[in-house]
């Protein structure tokens, strides 16, 4: 599965054994697990899963803003399901869980409000040929004689920006024309997640990071900054070598099907009650992040409306309270018994809230049984060094879980 050195992190061999028991007897570097309780609460502190970079499967590397690593998933995956269970996130963002899930045999449910999510996750459950996506491509009519927003011309050279309408002139043809597939839906995957980003490998000028998008007057101050122009980048052979990047692992297996579903993760009715063995998701932490200014331009070139897309945004504690308590009504409704949630939430407001109080009260006579909170102490995190977060402090950065049993 991973690389890395972890004792007890394989398929358990006595699935029976109570996986409290199991994170309390955990071993790390010869530490094993340190159990502290809070206002009755048992917390579990160590490193539960590597802080090391690029040690999942290929298909994971897509860039979308708070995601978790897919270590996190597959830590609850191994322990609390067996090949053929069904995992469920209702917040799946870039798919990591899905994609996690199927990858380990599982059957995989995901869900977003936003579809920009069912985009990004879709066609790695069902990934191509290389082969495939190369002759795609050379059937792509890379012309395009139409107006171009010369807004974008801040991160892209023209001829790039041209190719950037041609391949989204494609897809509307082939969706129009029900000839859209599996490689089409690959190929705009990819695509969407070469746009902008900091190095030669995407389509743009040097700007943020890809997991979100500058908006184009902050993109001017930035070319200003450094003097740059941007460059002409050949989209097609960009999308091959990310393609090649991705499918050099292997492939979840194609003979499972796995519904993603763009919607409130407050009604789900397409799920049948108590078919979920194990749900494991990360929601929205208030209003901490701005997904639909984040991913403006990955709308636009989607043909998403980003500010039409309800994305769940809350001012305050009570608003967030209520908002959870909404997701565990449902979610008791779709968990199996014995069943189980693994719940990553963090601090916000600086430290002054912390979610995994507001989840205890939302779970008030709720049927679960809650088994504690598990805090992932890292070393070092390439995404909290890029922001200028202090390790274990602000954020998901603490990957705090709150874990609990449907009774």
């Amino acid at each position: 599965m991973f690389a890395r050195q972890r004792e007890l992190l394989s398929e358990p061999t006595q699935r029976a054994t109570p996986i409290v028991d199991e994170i309390e007897a955990f071993t790390f570097n010869g530490e094993r697990t340190r159990v502290e309780k809070r206002d009755g609460i048992k917390f579990f502190l160590n490193e539960f899963w590597t802080a090391g970079q690029r040690q999942a499967n290929r298909l994971h590397e897509i860039s979308y803003r708070a995601c978790f690593k897919p270590q996190l998933p597959e830590f609850f995956i191994s322990r609390l399901t067996a090949p053929g269970d069904t995992v469920y996130d209702p917040f799946m963002g870039r798919g990591t869980t899905p994609i996690q899930a199927a990858l380990m045999g599982r059957r995989a449910i995901g869900n977003d409000i936003n579809p920009l999510s069912a985009i990004l996750t879709r066609p790695r459950l069902v990934p191509p040929t290389l082969d495939a996506v190369a002759r795609r491509l050379s059937k792509i009519d890379w012309r395009f004689s139409g107006d171009l927003n010369e807004d974008l011309f801040v991160f892209f050279h023209k001829d790039t920006l041209i190719q950037i309408y041609a391949m989204r002139d494609w897809f509307a043809a082939r969706e129009a024309s029900g000839e859209f597939d599996e490689i089409d839906d690959w190929i705009r995957m990819v695509a969407i997640n070469r746009l902008t980003g900091h190095s030669p490998g995407f389509f743009s000028v040097y700007t943020l990071p890809p997991n979100q998008a500058v908006s184009v007057d902050a993109q001017r101050k930035i070319n200003l900054k450094r003097s740059q122009v941007p460059p002409e980048r050949d989209a097609p052979s960009i999308i091959l070598k990310k393609s090649r990047a991705l499918l050099s692992d292997p492939a979840p297996s194609r003979s499972a099907r796995h519904p993603l579903l763009s919607q409130s993760a407050e009604d789900t009715p397409q799920i049948a009650d108590g078919s979920v063995d194990l749900v494991v998701t990360s929601p929205p932490f208030l209003d901490v992040v701005q997904y639909a200014s984040d991913n403006w331009l990955r709308c636009w070139f989607a043909g998403i409306e980003a500010e039409t897309v309800p994305i769940t945004m809350h001012r305050d504690a009570v608003e967030w309270t209520s908002f959870a308590r909404g997701v565990f009504v449902e979610l008791a409704r779709v968990v199996r018994s014995a069943g189980h949630v693994a719940f990553e939430v963090g601090e916000v407001r600086h430290g002054s809230i912390e979610l995994e109080k507001l989840v205890f009260r939302a779970l008030a006579n709720l049927p679960f049984e809650l088994l504690g909170v598990l805090v992932n102490v890292q070393e070092f995190t390439k995404t909290a060094n890029c922001w200028g977060v202090a390790n274990n402090a602000k954020g998901t950065n603490t990957n705090r879980i709150v874990l609990m049993r449907r009774t």
